[in-house]
């Protein structure tokens, strides 16, 4: 699966339960870009890093980008621009 990638440049902080992490997935898997998706809810070492990247909220999904952006809770047209930019 493609979610499933281990060496994917884009990482993907999510929990299962939440609605904005799935469109964030259809989003991804509708433009085919490749991910990596680490779920926070039993990774001690994932919260910290989530907790860290937005200034101590537990806000996902939390979207690493290869060239060091990051994108919280993005609506579907900002992570649309985020990805064309990057496959430009």
């Amino acid at each position: 699966m493609m979610n499933e990638t281990k060496n994917a440049p884009i990482v993907m902080y999510t929990t299962a339960w939440c609605p904005d992490c799935w469109r964030a997935k259809q989003v991804m898997g509708a433009m085919k870009v490749a991910y990596q998706e680490i779920n926070i809810s039993d990774d001690e070492a994932a919260i910290d890093l989530v907790l860290r990247l937005n200034n101590g909220s537990r806000s996902v999904p939390t979207i690493v980008f290869p060239d060091g952006s990051i994108l919280t809770e993005p609506s579907t047209t900002v992570l649309v621009k985020k990805l064309q930019t990057l496959a430009a």
